[in-house]
């Protein structure tokens, strides 16, 4: 009952307030490995055929509490990486809503100098809300809110992002993933005017490969994600690769959680990566709160013999 509660609080302050605007991108802590979550010039970056399984579960022990799902696969389009095209499909779940995206990513490359790429890409496709008013506690069930559920409400979205590379040293990407803001919960015929507003989100995201010695590399990444509305996020990370295989690496969200991430390159086509988020926010010190987990995998195919396998990004 008081995990419901607590969900029922949670939902209220960032949903039905009339135009509500926040954070409402899913969240990942492994971004270093879900670049063209973000930002779709990074479709065929990894110049091979790349797809990815993606699985969070956010603040375990809570009913109702976000949980994530995400596939994605990449490729070059020729030889020379010039082209790539990349497809994505991410459900996100949080209490009575569900919200199901697929997008269509186009890059084209240029070289700007002997290592430098500069990636520009687009993003089309768009999402469907559902949301289940039933697995709400409602303490007014006359209120004209709930009086009907919401099923497969579509709303198209185009996106676009720059990603530059210099070699495999190092990379930084600009992208707005979501141009087309959209209301959900309107309803104009019943007259029911109380909306949550989708805001355009902007990432930056950026990360160095440091070569310590032949056996262990060193990778800070940031990212950071803004809106209107809501505080800047920025995600800070550092991870070890170790002989190529172990990946180790510890993250902060600013003033959000600390996390663990554990990464493997159980062969040469299949990596596993683990993380665990703890909150430091009032959150986190609850009893109900168990943290959130994170798992995915990456399998490749036709690797370019030109590059060093694996990459670090």
């Amino acid at each position: 009952m008081k995990n419901r509660l607590l969900i029922f609080v949670l939902l209220t302050s960032l949903s039905f307030l009339t135009e509500a605007n926040a954070q409402q991108d899913a969240q990942f802590t492994q971004y270093m490995y879900n670049t063209m979550s973000v930002n779709p010039a990074y479709a065929g970056q990894r110049e091979t055929l790349s797809a990815l399984l993606l699985h969070r579960s956010q603040w375990v022990g809570l009913d109702g509490a976000p949980s994530t799902q995400t596939f994605n696969v990449h490729s070059p389009l020729d030889y020379d990486g010039r082209l790539g095209l990349g497809a994505s499909i991410v459900n996100d779940k949080i209490g009575p809503t569900q919200e199901t995206y697929f997008d269509i990513d186009f890059s084209y490359t240029v070289n700007t100098s002997y290592d430098g790429r500069l990636s520009f890409g687009i993003k089309a496709g768009g999402h469907f809300l559902d949301v289940d008013y039933t697995k709400l506690n409602q303490y007014n069930p006359s209120d004209v809110l709930l009086r009907s559920n919401i099923e497969n409400k579509f709303s198209p979205n185009v996106g676009v992002g720059l990603y530059y590379r210099g070699g495999d040293k190092w990379y930084l990407g600009l992208s707005a993933p979501n141009l087309l803001e959209t209301e959900h919960f309107g309803n104009n015929d019943e007259q029911i005017y109380s909306t949550a507003a989708e805001s355009i989100h902007y990432y930056l995201i950026s990360g160095y490969v440091f070569d310590v010695n032949p056996d262990l590399k060193l990778k800070p990444a940031i990212l950071f994600k803004g809106v209107k509305g809501a505080p800047l996020q920025a995600d800070l990370s550092v991870n070890a690769l170790l002989r190529d295989k172990l990946s180790l690496g510890v993250a902060y969200r600013w003033s959000a959680a600390f996390s663990g991430l554990l990464g493997y390159q159980l062969t040469e086509d299949l990596m596993l990566g683990i993380a665990y988020d703890k909150e430091v926010t009032d959150l986190g010190k609850t009893k109900y709160e168990k943290g959130s987990f994170e798992f995915f995998l990456r399998f490749e195919l036709f690797k370019n013999s030109r590059i060093l396998s694996p990459r670090f990004f």
